[in-house]
């Protein structure tokens, strides 16, 4: 217990730091949106260069945890889609399936696997990170792009994608990384100690910035924001559990940090995809805070049980 206490305290203590200082005002109203820029566009894209870069690929790369993971979060997204379409069309429905599936590997997961599993648990960190960011989100803008354009093609929606994923730091940084490893090149000294200087900034602008976007006041109704955090919470981490130890048989190591992902609450990703459509996001942003605060005891019971 005393191991769950000093794994989760830090962060979630800066969580409720970036909360709190938002609700007394100590950080302004556009905080959460600046230190998410400045995570987005500087700290995360430098983390995951450096770490691909210098990391050998052997290290970094294990075919049986990107299938469980994969495997485990495209059938939440794909069975909350089929459940929800019906009712509140394919737009809503893929907000929802991404809200279910949605795991916060970037700003929570990061932290908590170097803290429970060492240096060793940031490259499943960021592993899922990239299927998280690359395929789950691009599938699910797909889904809305497909719906607003009421059934004139996905060809526009396919285009739009591509073009948003080769803009995106946290796609591009890593793939480069992967490059200039592959290529052998040696990364000067001064590269990278200022890409470790800005990559160390990564955890505490994350969570503070997560904390700061959690205390705004979440408007609409709430009704049925409760299965996704329980789809989020309890049926990823076991359909994820099953496919890593029992189906892919993953070193031990590989299988935790498979779990102890799918274990996360939602990132803020579905809130911005919803912002940025213009679809209501009063589900979406309780899902988010509503999983962020039962994940406390979720991330406790699977540390615990491995």
């Amino acid at each position: 217990m005393v191991y769950i206490l000093t794994t989760l305290t830090p962060v979630f203590g800066l969580i409720f730091l970036g909360w709190f200082l938002r609700r007394q005002k100590r950080l302004g109203e556009y905080a959460a949106t600046e230190l998410n820029r400045f995570v987005v566009w500087l700290c995360l894209p430098a983390l995951l260069f450096y770490a691909m870069a210098t990391s050998p690929i052997s290290e970094i790369w294990n075919p049986g945890f990107v299938a469980a993971f994969t495997l485990s979060t495209m059938a939440v997204f794909t069975a909350t889609l089929l459940w929800r379409i019906k009712h509140h069309g394919l737009a809503v429905a893929g907000l929802d399936a991404l809200s279910a599936s949605y795991a916060n590997t970037g700003y929570v997961g990061i932290p908590i696997c170097l803290f429970v599993l060492g240096d060793a648990g940031l490259a499943p960190a960021l592993i899922s990170s990239l299927i998280v960011v690359s395929v789950l989100f691009a599938i699910a803008v797909i889904c809305v792009e497909i719906s607003l354009q009421k059934g004139q093609g996905a060809g526009a929606a396919l285009r739009k994608v591509s073009v948003a994923l080769l803009k995106n730091p946290l796609v591009v940084s890593p793939f480069l990384g992967v490059i200039w490893n592959l290529a052998q090149l040696p990364l000067p000294d001064l590269a990278s100690t200022f890409l470790q200087l800005i990559g160390d900034a990564t955890v505490p602008c994350a969570l503070v910035s997560l904390g700061a976007f959690l205390a705004h006041k979440q408007p609409g109704s709430s009704q049925g924001a409760v299965p996704l955090v329980l789809i989020k919470l309890i049926v990823h981490p076991a359909l994820t559990w099953l496919l890593a130890y029992h189906v892919f048989h993953l070193p031990p190591l590989w299988a935790s940090a498979a779990v102890l992902l799918a274990a996360l609450p939602t990132g803020t990703g579905p809130y911005m995809l919803a912002e940025l459509y213009g679809q209501e996001a009063s589900v979406v942003s309780r899902t988010i805070l509503w999983s962020t605060m039962g994940s406390v005891a979720t991330l406790s019971l699977v540390l615990l049980t491995l």
